[in-house]
C-alpha cells in the first residue's frame, strides 16, 4: 500500500471517503444501537413468560402436593417457585448502589433465561429502569415478588404441617385457600405487567425507528451535498480526460497500433483495445498481467527481448525491438515495439510504456522474398541442366555448377568474358560453328526454343551433345535487363535410352530376351508362316526339379542354375533361332524355318542336354530335367494367344507324364482338349469369384429311427456356379479344373464366408435357432494351407457363430493324401467347438486303418455303397460294417445317395444314425439372396 500512497494522492482519497465514511459509521452505529435495545427489550418480555408460567405451575403443583401430600410434588413446586425467585434475586441486586453482576447473571439463569440474553436483560434494567417507558412494567413486577414470597412462605408452612404427621383437614383446607388467593391476586397483576411490558417495546420500537429514519433522512441530505460537490469536481475532469482520450484515439485508430502501458511499482499492465485484438484476447479474459505479456512473446525471441528492456530500464538505450508473439488462438505474428519508460528521484525505473505495430506482411513479404531467391540460388546450383546469364552488354554474370562441369570453365575465369568466348556450338550433323545462333541470343532479345542437335566445344577441347534454350529476363515494366541460357547434356539420355531398351526386351538375369521380345518376334513369325508359307516351331520348356534346388540351396543356387542352363540351351541352337526366358524356370524357343521333323529332333535334343547336365553347388550334385512342349506352325493358329495358351498346355501334359519329355501339340489330341477346356475354366471360376456368381444350396440330412428331441435341423451345403446366361452350373463341371490349378482355396474362403455371414443374419432375424449342423465341403488343399485355418478363425470372430453348429466335410482322400496337416487342422478347430466329418468314406484302400487317428464326429458312407446295397450283398456288407465300425469308435454315421424309402428302411435297420438323397429332400437354395437370385433366373 505504501508505494501507492502520495502526499497530495493520499489527501484526495481522505477528503473523498471520510464524508461517506462518517455516514456509513453513523449508521451501523444506530442500527446496532437499536438492534441492541430491540433485543433486550424481546428478553424482558420472554423473562416475563417465564415468571407467569412457573409461578402458575407453583400453585398448581402446591394444590396437589396439599391433596397427594407426596414429596415429589413439593419438590416440583420449589423448582417452580425457584425461576420467579431467581429474578427477584436478579433485581435485588441490580437495584444495589454498587451491584455484583456475577450475582446478577445467576439470578437471570436460575430465572429460566437464556445466557445470550441475559447481558442485553442486565444493560436494558441498569441504564432504562427509571424511564417512564419501563416504570409500569417494574412496578408491577415489584408487586408479583412480594406475592411470590407470600406463596413461598404459605408452600413452607404447608410442607412443615404434612411433614409433622396426620395434619387435620382443617389446616390442610385453609393452607389451599391461601394459595388460591395468593393465585388470583397474581392473575390480574401478571396481566397487567404482560401488557404494560408489550406496550412498553412497542413504544421503544416506534421510538427508535422514528430516531433512525430522522438520523437517516439527514445523513442522506449531507451524503447528497457531498456527493453533488464532488461530481461537480469531477465533471470538468472527465470533460477534459474526454477530450484528451479522443485525441488518443483518434491517434491510435490512424496509426493502426497497439499500446501497452506497465506499471513496475505496481506489477500490472494494460493494453489498449488495438493490443488486445491483436493479441486475440477479448474482456472476458480478464485483466491482463506482465507475465502474460512475456508469455505471448515467441520462445525463441523471449531472451532477447528481456535483454532490451533491461538495457534500457538500466541503461536509457533506445527500446526499438522486433520479434514474434503467439496469439491466443496460436498464431504466430511478427511485431515492432518502441518503448519508453520514466523513473522516480531515485533513478529506479517505475513506469514503461510503449508500442505494438503489426509488422507480419512485411516480414512475410521479406521472407518470401529471401526464400524465392535462396530457392532460385539452390536450384541453380543443383539442377542438372547448365545455366548461364548475361547483362544487357552480353558479358557472362553467373554459371552455376553444372555449367562449369559442362563447359570446362569456372565461374571466376568467365565471368565479364563475352559469351561467344566460353559458347562455341557447332551443328552435330554438319560440323560447322553456328554462330548466328550466338547472334540471335545477343541482338534480337527472342526466346530461343529448345535447339537439338548440337555438339558444345568445351574449354578443354572435348565435345558434348547438348540442347539448348534461351529467354530475356525482364523487369517490371518489361524491359529486357539480361538473358539466360540454358544447355541439356542429352549424352547420357541417349546412354539410357539405349540401355532401356535393351532392358526391355532381355532378361536380367540371363541377358536372354524376355517374353515380351519373345512374344513380338513370335508374332512377326505367324505373319511369315501365314503369308509365305514358311514352317516355324514353338518350344515351351519348364524345367524339372528345379524347386528342390531353390528349396534347398536358396536363390543364389536357382539363379546360377537358371544362367547356366540358359548358356547351355543356346549352345544347342542356330545363331538364326530365338531362346527367351519367359519367367521363372520357364523358357520359349522360337525355330524359324524349320521342317516339322528337325524341330522333333532340336527338341529331343535340348531335353537330353538338360537331362545329362550336373549342377553343382556347395559340393552338391542335382540332376535336372525339362519337360518340353511343341508346337509346329503350320497355319492352324490364327492369334499369339493361341499358341501360346497351346505350347503351354502341351509343356503342362509333358509333366503329368512324367517329366522330363517332349510333347507334340496336335488338334486332334484328346488330353490337350481337356486341359484347353480346363484352363478356360479358370477364368471363368475367377470371374464368378470376382463378380459373386457362385450361389449355394442346402440338402436335408435327418435323423433315422426314432429322432431325439435334442435334433435341430442338419443340413449340407452344395455349390452352384452361374454361367453368363444364369444357367446353374453343377461343380463337377468345374471343381476339376478349380483343384488341377489350386483355386480351390479361393472357392471354400468363399463359401465359408458366404455360409457365417447367413447364418449370422438369419440367427439375428430368429430364423437359425433350430440349426443343429450345417455341413461344408472343404477341399484338400485348403486343409493343408495355414493360412485357410487362421481365415476360418477371423471369421468365427467376425460373425460369432457358435462353433459346434457347423460341421466341416473333408473327403477321405483328400484327408489320406496329407494326413499330418489334415489332422492338425481337424484339432486346431475341434478345440474351438467345430465338428468335423469324413466324407466319401469306403472309397480308399486304407479307409479303417487311417479313420482311428483321425478326430472326426462323423463318418459318410460313400453313396456308392448305399445306392446299390438292395441288390449287392458286398455293398450291403460294406456300409453294415462302416456303422458298426464307425459306432465303436464313437462316431456317428451318415448314409449319402439314401434315394427312396426302402433304402432309408434299410438302413434304418442298419442302425445307420443320419441319412441324406433324393429319398430325403431335394436341394433347395440357401439364404435370402441366392432365393432372390434363382427367382431372377426364373
Amino acid at each position: 500500500m505504501q508505494k501507492f500512497w502520495t502526499k497530495d494522492g493520499g489527501m484526495r482519497w481522505i477528503k473523498v471517503t471520510l464524508p461517506f465514511l462518517a455516514i456509513v459509521l453513523s449508521m451501523v452505529g444506530l442500527l446496532m444501537f437499536s438492534m441492541s435495545i430491540l433485543s433486550s427489550v424481546r428478553a424482558f418480555v420472554g423473562g416475563e413468560g417465564l415468571w407467569s408460567k412457573a409461578q402458575k405451575e407453583a400453585v398448581s403443583y402446591l394444590v396437589q402436593y396439599a391433596v397427594t401430600q407426596a414429596e415429589t410434588d413439593y419438590q416440583k413446586a420449589l423448582q417452580a417457585l425457584a425461576v420467579p425467585m431467581g429474578d427477584r434475586r436478579a433485581r435485588d441486586e441490580l437495584d444495589k448502589p454498587v451491584p455484583d453482576l456475577q450475582v446478577a447473571r445467576q439470578g437471570f439463569l436460575e430465572g429460566g433465561n437464556h445466557p445470550d440474553d441475559i447481558d442485553g436483560i442486565i444493560f436494558l434494567y441498569r441504564n432504562f429502569k427509571n424511564f417512564s417507558l419501563l416504570a409500569e412494567p417494574l412496578a408491577n413486577w415489584q408487586i408479583g415478588n412480594r406475592l411470590i414470597e407470600e406463596l413461598a412462605a404459605e408452600a413452607t408452612r404447608l410442607h412443615a404441617a404434612i411433614a409433622a404427621g396426620n395434619p387435620e383437614s382443617s389446616t390442610l383446607t385453609a393452607s389451599l385457600a391461601r394459595i388460591r388467593d395468593i393465585d388470583a391476586r397474581l392473575t390480574p397483576l401478571e396481566l397487567r405487567f404482560s401488557a404494560s411490558l408489550g406496550e412498553s417495546s412497542r413504544q421503544v420500537q416506534r421510538l427508535l425507528l422514528f430516531a433512525t429514519l430522522a438520523i437517516a433522512i439527514a445523513l442522506t441530505i449531507f451524503g447528497s451535498w457531498i456527493s453533488r460537490y464532488l461530481l461537480n469536481k469531477s465533471d470538468a475532469f472527465e470533460k477534459a480526460l474526454k477530450i484528451s482520450q479522443e485525441r488518443l484515439h483518434l491517434a491510435l485508430v490512424g496509426s493502426n497500433d497497439g499500446l501497452w502501458d506497465w506499471d513496475i511499482q505496481a506489477d500490472n499492465i494494460y493494453y489498449s483495445p488495438r493490443l488486445t485484438e491483436l493479441l486475440g484476447y477479448t474482456l472476458d479474459d480478464g485483466e491482463p498481467t506482465p507475465v502474460q505479456f512475456l508469455n505471448c512473446i515467441y520462445p525463441s525471441d523471449l531472451a532477447s527481448v528481456r535483454a532490451k528492456l533491461t538495457s534500457h530500464l538500466y541503461d536509457n538505450s533506445p527500446c526499438d525491438i522486433e520479434f514474434r508473439i503467439v496469439t491466443k488462438s496460436g498464431d504466430l505474428r511478427w511485431v515492432r515495439s518502441c518503448a519508453q519508460s520514466t523513473s522516480n528521484a531515485a533513478g529506479q525505473p517505475v513506469r514503461m510504456a510503449g508500442s505494438f505495430t503489426d509488422i507480419t506482411a512485411r516480414k512475410r513479404s521479406e521472407e518470401q522474398l529471401y526464400a524465392a531467391k535462396e530457392r532460385a540460388q539452390v536450384t541453380l546450383e543443383s539442377i542438372g541442366e547448365a545455366v548461364i546469364t548475361l547483362g544487357t552488354d552480353g558479358l557472362v554474370e553467373y554459371l552455376n555448377p553444372t555449367a562449369e562441369i559442362l563447359t570446362r570453365w569456372t565461374l571466376a575465369s568467365a565471368r565479364g568474358l563475352p559469351l561467344a568466348k566460353i559458347l562455341s556450338v557447332v551443328g552435330e550433323a554438319s560440323g560447322k560453328r553456328n554462330t548466328d545462333l550466338i547472334n540471335q541470343i545477343l541482338e534480337n532479345g527472342n526466346p530461343v526454343d529448345r535447339e537439338t542437335n548440337l555438339l558444345l566445344i568445351c574449354n578443354d577441347g572435348s565435345e558434348v551433345a547438348v540442347n539448348l534454350s534461351a529467354e530475356p529476363i525482364r523487369n517490371l515494366s518489361g524491359e529486357t535487363i539480361g538473358t539466360v541460357l540454358v544447355l541439356h547434356d542429352v549424352s547420357k539420355e541417349r546412354e539410357y535410352a539405349a540401355q532401356l531398351s535393351y532392358q526391355a526386351s532381355h532378361d536380367e538375369l540371363t541377358g536372354l530376351i524376355n517374353r515380351r521380345e519373345f512374344e513380338r518376334r513370335l508374332t512377326v513369325a505367324m505373319i511369315t508362316s501365314r503369308d509365305q508359307q514358311r514352317q516355324h516351331a514353338v518350344l515351351y520348356l519348364d524345367l524339372d526339379q528345379f524347386k528342390v534346388v531353390n528349396d534347398t540351396c536358396g536363390h543364389a543356387a536357382g539363379d546360377e542354375l537358371i544362367r547356366q542352363i540358359s548358356v547351355l540351351l543356346k549352345q544347342h541352337l542356330r545363331d538364326a533361332d530365338t531362346i527367351a526366358r519367359l519367367g521363372g524356370d520357364e523358357f520359349g524357343v522360337l525355330l524359324e524355318n524349320c521342317p516339322v521333323e528337325y524341330s522333333q529332333r532340336v527338341a529331343e535334343g535340348l531335353r537330353q542336354t538338360v537331362a545329362d547336365f550336373q549342377f553343382l553347388w556347395a559340393n552338391k550334385p542335382f540332376t535336372i530335367g525339362v519337360s518340353i512342349g511343341l508346337i509346329n506352325l503350320a497355319g492352324e493358329m490364327h492369334t499369339l494367344g493361341q499358341i501360346m495358351s497351346a505350347v503351354d498346355a502341351a509343356c503342362y501334359l509333358a509333366k503329368e507324364k512324367g517329366r522330363n519329355r517332349v510333347h507334340e501339340y496336335r488338334l486332334d489330341d484328346s488330353e490337350l482338349s481337356t486341359r484347353h477346356g480346363e484352363m478356360e475354366w479358370i477364368t471363368r471360376i475367377n470371374e464368378a469369384l470376382v463378380k459373386d456368381r457362385f450361389c449355394l444350396f442346402s440338402q436335408d440330412i435327418v435323423a433315422l429311427g426314432t429322432p431325439s428331441s435334442a435334433h435341430g435341423v442338419h443340413f449340407e451345403i452344395l455349390l452352384r456356379m452361374l454361367d453368363k446366361d444364369n444357367n446353374l452350373v453343377l461343380p463337377m463341371a468345374f471343381i476339376p479344373a478349380a483343384e488341377r490349378y489350386n483355386l480351390m482355396p479361393a472357392i471354400d474362403r468363399w463359401v465359408v464366408s458366404t455360409v457365417f455371414a447367413t447364418l449370422a443374419k438369419m440367427h439375428q432375424q430368429g430364423g437359425g435357432q433350430d440349426i443343429e449342423s450345417c455341413a461344408i465341403n472343404l477341399s484338400g488343399a485348403s486343409v493343408g494351407d495355414n493360412d485357410f485355418l487362421n481365415f476360418v478363425r477371423e471369421q468365427h470372430v467376425k460373425y460369432n457363430i457358435a462353433p459346434q453348429s457347423i460341421c466341416f466335410e473333408i473327403t477321405e482322400t483328400s484327408a489320406i493324401a496329407n494326413f499330418a496337416k489334415a489332422a492338425h487342422f481337424i484339432q486346431e478347430l475341434r478345440s474351438i467347438g467345430y465338428r468335423f466329418a469324413l466324407d466319401d468314406f469306403g472309397a480308399g484302400m486304407s479307409s479303417f486303418a487311417y479313420l482311428k487317428n483321425l478326430p472326426v464326429d462323423f463318418i459318410k458312407i460313400d453313396g456308392c455303397f448305399v445306392k446299390d446295397m438292395l441288390n449287392s450283398p458286398t455293398d450291403y456288407a460294406m456300409v453294415e460294417a462302416i456303422n458298426k465300425i464307425g459306432h465303436l469308435m464313437g462316431k456317428q454315421t451318415i448314409a449319402e445317395f439314401a434315394v427312396n424309402e426302402r433304402i432309408i428302411g434299410t438302413l434304418t435297420e442298419i442302425g445307420v444314425d443320419f441319412a441324406q438323397g433324393y429319398g430325403i429332400g431335394r436341394p433347395r437354395a440357401f439364404g435370402v439372396e441366392t432365393s432372390k437370385i434363382l427367382q431372377s433366373v426364373g
